[in-house]
């Protein structure tokens, strides 16, 4: 199997980093010897892309702290740590790189404690590159971390995570199911925008895309409806059954504030119109993008909300 197997865009691979939250499902014997179903999501780690990490965070009942055992706690481990411990998370320490020469797990056990203020007496120590701990992580999850709460026979309640534009597929919509069930040829309701589809597709990563006849409380996976752009299935929003819709929305998120700019010199009205183009292509596939731009006669610029839509612009730039 090859690294960073979650990681799928070309500039995630390139820099080693993860910008894009991805999730996946997992079978997994116990300790105990029953079968869980573990859905697990991958967040980023840099203080950049923390509107990644809020939106897993919100549809999770834990989180597994990885600090690496050379670098110890950074300030980004911290406002991640405090953003798990608002959402009242069971967290479980791990300290990575075990394997490296400058590994100091011990300190870093001892650091965990005084700089975050949390038991790490039982952290697990692991090494991703190498396989070290990944049992012991595992079994973690199932000993510490709580199941999902929900009520399958209650009126469908599901927080949409993320969504994404499928050139196959159109909108792909990560969602959370709360209470109720949430199946193919249902028709749902967007609860903040009123807005009615019918489900067509309802599926899993495994991490490979595994289709489904529905999802339950407490997991996590995609819907697709025919909707053509991801303006119209916002993150935060709330899916319920239109036939029998819920009494109340899910909390939701927080509004991305963040902002950055790119600029494109010496181009031509032909350059310009493809500029532009390129632009509302990534406003219209990537749901914390929101691009404005302004064309003149020598150079054209735009600018877009939130990191990662930039490394993804960064990315696919070159078509």
């Amino acid at each position: 199997m090859s690294a960073q197997v979650l990681d799928n865009m070309d500039i995630e691979k390139e820099r080693g980093i993860t910008i894009k939250a991805q999730t996946v499902r997992l079978d997994w014997k116990g300790p105990d010897g029953l079968d869980y179903v573990l859905n697990l999501m991958d967040t980023p780690g840099h203080v950049d892309f923390a509107y990644e990490v809020s939106r897993s965070l919100a549809a999770c009942e834990g989180a597994l702290l990885v600090v690496d055992a050379g670098q110890g706690v950074e300030a980004q481990t911290l406002a991640n740590v405090y953003q798990s411990i608002e959402h009242d998370h069971e967290i479980v320490p791990v300290i990575n790189k075990i394997d490296l020469p400058s590994a100091e797990p011990e300190k870093v056990r001892h650091e965990i404690e005084e700089v975050i203020g949390i038991d790490a007496s039982n952290a697990v120590l692991a090494s991703a590159k190498s396989g070290i701990g990944i049992d012991e992580i595992l079994n973690a999850v199932c000993e510490r971390i709580p199941a999902p709460k929900g009520d399958p026979d209650a009126p469908l309640k599901a927080m949409l995570v993320d969504s994404w534009y499928d050139p196959y597929l159109g909108v792909v919509i990560l969602v959370r199911v709360m209470d109720g069930t949430i199946r193919k040829g249902q028709q749902v309701k967007f609860m903040q925008s009123g807005t009615t589809h019918l489900i067509d597709r309802v599926g899993c990563f495994r991490p490979k895309i595994e289709n489904l006849s529905d999802l339950g409380p407490g997991e996590i996976g995609f819907i697709t409806a025919q909707i053509k752009e991801v303006a119209q299935a916002r993150v935060g929003d709330t899916l319920t059954d239109a036939k029998k819709p819920a009494a109340e929305p899910l909390a939701g998120f927080k509004e991305v504030q963040r902002w950055c700019s790119a600029a494109c010199s010496r181009s031509t009205p032909t350059t310009s119109r493809s500029c532009a183009r390129a632009f509302r292509s990534c406003g219209s596939t990537t749901p914390a993008s929101r691009s404005r731009w302004r064309l003149r006669r020598l150079w054209a610029s735009a600018s877009a909300a939130a990191s990662s839509a930039c490394f993804t612009w960064r990315s696919s730039r070159s078509g």
